[in-house]
């Protein structure tokens, strides 16, 4: 059974990248999907509300609280999806980050913000074509 602590989508995400970085990917996902179940609708409005250009300033950032910590969630999903194979529904995950919460950003441990859609982007791009291959 999944501890969500405080239900906070930041405790569901912090608890989602350990998961997954222990290569527990059920566990992962499964901390991945409820930040996206609680907060998603947060997410997407904050994505509009700040569109077509993010905040740089860390305290600005910070306040897209739900947009970050979903769209994080959606990368964390795509990859620990592609993690297990399943191409298909990483593909998903990484096409709903692109296309809905492109504007995220992500507070690396190392002291900056980084931009889950540039690697999202790219999986799904690879993704896409490996599909392709396959049908072939």
């Amino acid at each position: 059974m999944l501890d969500f602590g405080d239900h906070s989508s930041s405790t569901i995400t912090a608890k989602a990248w350990d998961a997954f970085n222990a290569k527990n990917q059920p566990v992962a996902q499964g901390y991945a999907k409820k930040c996206i179940e609680l907060y998603q609708a947060k997410a997407v409005e904050m994505q509009k509300a700040i569109a077509p250009a993010p905040p740089t300033v860390k305290e600005e950032i910070q306040k897209q609280w739900a947009l970050n910590d979903v769209g994080t969630c959606y990368f964390i999903l795509g990859q620990s999806l592609e993690a297990e194979g399943k191409a298909k529904e990483a593909a998903a995950a990484f096409k709903f980050l692109v296309e809905n919460l492109s504007l995220a950003q992500c507070w690396d441990t190392k002291g900056w913000f980084w931009k889950p859609v540039d690697g999202a982007r790219e999986r799904a791009k690879a993704l896409e074509f490996e599909a392709l291959d396959e049908a072939k």
